[in-house]
């Protein structure tokens, strides 16, 4: 298949072995990561470079172009609520309504309750080795595919699904493996080497390995259904951003564990390195670039519509460049997408995402202005002497945080604007990023 339209930089996985028929070819292996150069007058073939930098010639019928992961939306899905609360939204009963909740006597399982007759029948989802089932005998990876079965067939239970119950606000999401191995991201785990641990992650270990012979950060994934979901969910937003700011997915390794595999940041955290290094060492120039490249990374998010909602220095890595990336994307969503459950970062998030949970490019602005006070002060928790209950109202009556000390006035100045009570009035990171630019081109 040609491979025509291709644009620069897009990234492809090659499906055979290509061993070159002149000089000006890329030879390359199955499983390997190219990047397109540029398109040739020959459809069927492109310039593209290898993850260790050699350039040549590739045909496109060698390589699958990579494509961004969906994520499945789950409207049945209600959380955390009680099976008399399941019951009421099921009322009136019509056969075959339904709905899913995480179940409250087996944590990590769910219950699938069905209305039939008279009565709602409440089914214990068991999770048993990455796997969903209500009967033992056939198994699903997510919960998306075993309400698709059961809408096909009763196979055992009361009636078939007919009509789900949606809940109101925020919906859950679904992912599956074949998503990522059909858009080209799914990695051979024989390829990937483990090495030493680099800390906790939300989710599980976060260990440095080799993939390839590159240096790579593999995020392991802890043994729950409702994690497991939570963390392809955040693998698929990865799939959809390419920047020079933004931590990189290299891919998935499916098994147990999975495994998210990314770029290896050789700095570590910004949190970290700001407490470590302090004034002595950092400049402001090194903070300036840091400043720069965050918010270079959160204008490409925002052109696509994307929001962070963790935005912290503790989730900026460092290149062993000393480049700033944004990272964990956990809870990264598309902008009209409500935040249900999880933790939210409250010093650090905007007023209006933790009263109503209206979260958005202006809600990350704001986050970004808490950041920049972490830069200045070297790695401090931001709202000192405040206790963490207080933030929200103190920040309401119009208490703002005074300047970290030696902050230049026009930095605090930007902070100022990032922290408008209204999102309406909080410039861009576009805007933010020409401000940071001219500071930057002065100090120089």
């Amino acid at each position: 298949m040609s491979g025509a339209s291709w644009a620069p930089g897009t990234e492809c996985l090659a499906k055979y072995n290509f061993q070159g028929n002149s000089s000006d070819d890329l030879p390359f292996n199955k499983g390997e990561i190219l990047t397109i150069v540029k398109s040739t007058r020959d459809p069927n073939w492109y310039r593209a470079r290898t993850q260790d930098g050699r350039e040549g010639m590739i045909p496109a019928n060698y390589v699958q172009k990579r494509e961004v992961v969906k994520l499945n939306a789950m409207p049945w899905f209600h959380g955390k609520i009680t099976r008399e609360q399941a019951e009421s939204l099921l009322n009136p009963p019509h056969d075959g309504m339904f709905l899913v909740r995480e179940s409250t006597n087996y944590p990590g399982d769910y219950t699938l309750c069905v209305s039939f007759g008279s009565k709602v029948e409440h089914y214990r989802v068991i999770f048993k080795n990455n796997r969903l089932t209500i009967d033992e005998e056939i198994d699903f990876e997510n919960l998306t595919k075993l309400v698709e079965h059961y809408e096909k067939d009763a196979d055992g239970l009361c009636t078939t699904l007919k009509k789900p119950v949606p809940k109101k606000g925020g919906q859950g999401f679904s992912v599956d493996s074949q998503a990522f191995k059909d858009a080209g991201w799914a990695i051979n785990r024989s390829e990937v080497e483990l090495g030493k641990s680099l800390g906790k992650g939300e989710f599980g270990d976060v260990i440095q390995g080799v993939y390839r012979g590159r240096l790579v950060a593999i995020k392991s994934l802890k043994d729950t259904s409702k994690a497991a979901q939570q963390f392809l969910a955040e693998a698929s937003v990865m799939t959809a951003v390419s920047h020079p700011n933004l931590v990189q997915l290299i891919g998935v390794c499916f098994g147990d564990p999975i495994f998210i595999i990314t770029e290896f940041m050789a700095k570590g955290s910004l949190v970290d390195y700001l407490r470590s290094r302090g004034r002595s060492v950092i400049t402001a120039s090194d903070n300036l670039q840091f400043s720069c490249n965050i918010c270079n990374g959160m204008a490409y998010l925002e052109s696509k519509n994307l929001v962070h909602r963790d935005l912290a220095a503790r989730n900026v890595l460092l290149s062993e460049e000393g480049t700033a990336k944004v990272s964990d994307f956990g809870l990264a969503r598309e902008m009209n997408d409500k935040l249900e459950g999880g933790k939210v970062p409250v010093k650090w998030t905007a007023p209006e995402a933790l009263r109503h949970g209206h979260f958005s490019t202006k809600s990350d602005v704001w986050s970004f202005g808490i950041l920049l006070w972490e830069l200045y002060s070297y790695g401090r928790p931001p709202y000192p002497r405040v206790p963490i209950a207080d933030v929200v109202a103190h920040v309401e009556k119009g208490y703002r945080m005074e300047p970290p000390e030696g902050c230049p006035e026009d930095i605090y100045a930007i902070m100022k604007e990032c922290w408008q009570i209204s999102p309406d009035r909080r410039p861009s990171f576009r805007k933010l990023l020409q401000q940071l630019e001219t500071a930057r081109s002065v100090l120089v």
